[in-house]
């Protein structure tokens, strides 16, 4: 009885603990039940991350090329050097002594230490004078003074084994990881690494790629530039920046495999990385070099160089300029502030507008005589001024010009003819056959670019507030006032004038050729033509070296830039901008139409100085390839190639006729 007395008693709890097991197994069940349905995938991925790790292939920064394939912008290799952690927490006697014989391989100059200690110690203040040299102190002192502290840092060594970077060092040991002890390690200085430690598991040299611009400051404004030396960083100005897409490629993946000390085990490339695709662009490195050459040093401005019946830029500079490799490595804040005194990342050749000048008078030329305001057999006396109103608009030459044919007053520049023609025209009429030049309007080209202006009564109106004065038609006429454009559409007006129609600036090769009509009528054209190839022989540009075998079309402009009270101050703020455009063409090379600014100009003559500059360097240049003229058949063949394969033979044919008669027969 007391047997089954016990067994009563014992029944409840043993209930009990069945139903706690019973609750604990299926608590399990339904964890095991969330972690095998629900949390399978992230459990999966957190276990591949314990072994594995999915590293970037950097792709291959695509090359910039000139039209002739010589490299603008390409990838150089260098060399970095890495320490490579062991899982240990401490760095040992071994490590240590192979890191201070680093840090002496690396530390520049060290073949002689005194010279290299006297610039450390000066960045520091505490170089000692030496009484027995007081001559050696005062040049060492003289020579550093200037120097800024970042600049200090690196002719003082590489300080490998400094408290913080052997830290950074124990660090990386510790979890297996790498940490890079110099970047772009020199050949000597990797010769001697390799002799001394190439079975040295805890160092290695790995290989990457920097941007390189062989011709540094030349086209900076056209190549761009990097933001750093990583060449899988975005570009930041020009191509670079523009072409960012086609150049930079597709990186890759490699899969690592790691024990659980970190250390390698194999790897297996998961996705190949994919080139940034090359450019070819139409610029010519060596017509590029002449212009550089022939721009006035220390001056600001631009200098373009453009075929006129295909659009082609042969040539752009901007200055000032820059040398698009000193972003690759970091640089001092004395180099920055320097950089941003002129504004040398102003493309001025489209991104700024100038007030035109006398370069703008073929513009009202072309309304005059379109319009019949004057026929071009019509003359002027110019007496030095012209009486308008209650005041007195000179004309440059305060003597006067005399008597002056329609031609003659283009070639001399005379103002007062282009006065007495601003009494008969409308304002909005200007504007019309600016427009038709194409002044007011975007050309096209692939870089945002200024408008410039070109003033209505409407615009006056909306813009002042007020209306349009008869007066004002006069310094509109000769390029004055509120007008003002961009060199760019300057070298779209000129081109247009030797060809008869406006064709878009192409920087790419691959750019289609886009013309559009000029709506000014072939006598006109004839006219400014004849009348630019005078200018250049008896006119305003008549500096211009007369050299064989060349055709030369110009038009000369000098822009006030303040009242011309100021002008005598001295200043250069009140300077005249000077320009120079026109076309010419060599023996039986194609044409080349070229438009120089300088901006606030020391010297009246300092455009036809480049100018020569450029036509004796060309001629050079060409004499050098004597390269014949390309047979129809061969440039048909050179179209085929670039024009997809389904347009027609008839209509590559025809484009062909139409650049052999711009190259043959526009000339007069």
């Amino acid at each position: 009885m007391e047997k089954k007395h016990s067994n009563r008693e014992l029944q409840p709890k043993l209930n009990t603990i069945f139903l706690v097991f019973l609750f604990a197994l299926l608590i399990l069940c339904v964890r095991l039940i969330h972690l095998q349905v629900h949390l399978s995938k992230k459990l999966y991925n957190q276990g591949q991350k314990n072994f594995l790790r999915i590293n970037k292939i950097q792709p291959t920064r695509g090359n910039i090329v000139d039209i002739n394939g010589k490299l603008l912008a390409t990838n150089k290799p260098i060399h970095n050097l890495y320490w490579n952690g062991n899982g240990k927490k401490t760095l040992s006697e071994s490590d240590l002594e192979n890191l201070y014989l680093l840090e002496k391989i690396l530390s520049p100059n060290s073949q002689e230490p005194t010279t290299n200690s006297d610039n450390c110690l000066v960045s520091q203040n505490q170089y000692p004078i030496n009484t027995s040299d007081t001559n050696k102190t005062k040049n060492i002192l003289e020579n550093t003074k200037n120097l800024s502290k970042w600049e200090e840092s690196q002719r003082c060594g590489i300080k490998i084994t400094s408290p913080e970077n052997l830290e950074k060092i124990k660090a990386a040991n510790k979890y297996n990881k790498k940490f890079l002890l110099k970047s772009e390690v020199t050949f000597d200085q990797l010769s001697k690494i390799e002799e001394q430690f190439g079975k040295n598991s805890s160092i290695s040299i790995e290989t990457s790629f920097k941007r390189f611009y062989p011709y540094q400051s030349f086209a900076s404004h056209t190549l761009g530039f990097l933001g750093r030396m990583d060449v899988s960083n975005m570009g930041k100005m020009g191509l670079e920046k523009l072409l960012e897409e086609s150049l930079k490629g597709k990186d890759g993946a490699v899969a690592v495999k790691i024990n659980s000390f970190g250390t390698k085990l194999s790897e297996t490339i998961v996705e190949n990385s994919l080139s940034g695709k090359h450019i070819k662009i139409n610029l010519d490195i060596e017509l590029q070099e002449i212009v550089e050459n022939a721009f006035p040093k220390d001056s600001s401005g631009c200098f373009i160089l453009m075929d006129p019946c295909n659009g082609a830029i042969l040539s752009l500079l901007s200055r000032p300029n820059f040398d698009p490799n000193i972003f690759l490595s970091p640089i001092s804040k004395s180099e920055w502030d320097e950089l941003q005194e002129n504004n040398p990342f102003l493309n001025r050749a489209f991104g700024e507008a100038y007030p035109p000048a006398s370069i703008f008078k073929l513009v009202t030329m072309s309304l005059a005589l379109e319009t019949n305001i004057i026929k071009q057999n019509d003359t002027c006396h110019c007496c030095g001024y012209m009486n308008f109103g209650n005041r007195k608009y000179y004309c440059h030459n305060h003597n006067g010009h005399g008597l002056l044919t329609a031609g003659q007053a283009l070639e001399q520049s005379c103002n007062v003819f282009f006065y007495k023609i601003a009494r008969k025209f409308d304002i909005d009429q200007l504007a019309n056959y600016a427009n038709r030049f194409g002044f007011g309007e975007k050309t096209n080209i692939i870089f945002p670019e200024k408008l410039g202006n070109i003033p209505t009564k409407a615009w006056k109106k909306k813009n002042i507030g007020e209306r349009w004065y008869a007066g004002e038609n006069l310094s509109a006429a000769i390029g004055q006032g509120f007008i003002t454009v961009t060199p760019m559409q300057a070298a779209r007006m000129a081109s247009s004038i030797f060809t008869g129609y406006l064709v878009n600036p192409r920087i790419l090769e691959q750019e289609p050729i886009i013309k559009s009509p000029l709506n000014i009528s072939e006598p006109t054209l004839k006219f400014l033509r004849n009348s630019m190839q005078k200018v250049v022989t008896q006119g305003t540009a008549r500096g211009i070296n007369r050299k064989k075998d060349f055709e030369i079309y110009a038009k000369t402009g000098t822009a006030q830039t303040s009242d011309l009270s100021k002008k005598d101050l001295g200043e250069k703020k009140y300077r005249e901008h000077k320009w120079f455009i026109g076309t010419f063409k060599y023996k039986n090379n194609r044409p080349i139409t070229f438009v120089i600014l300088v901006e606030h100009a020391e010297s009246p003559s300092v455009t036809k100085e480049a100018i020569n500059y450029l036509l004796t360097g060309y001629k050079r240049l060409m004499d050098s390839k004597e390269t014949p003229e390309k047979s129809c058949e061969l440039i048909i063949s050179e179209y085929k190639s670039i024009y997809d394969e389904e347009s027609s033979y008839l209509e590559l044919e025809n484009k062909i006729d139409t650049e052999s008669n711009c190259s043959e027969n526009s000339l007069i």
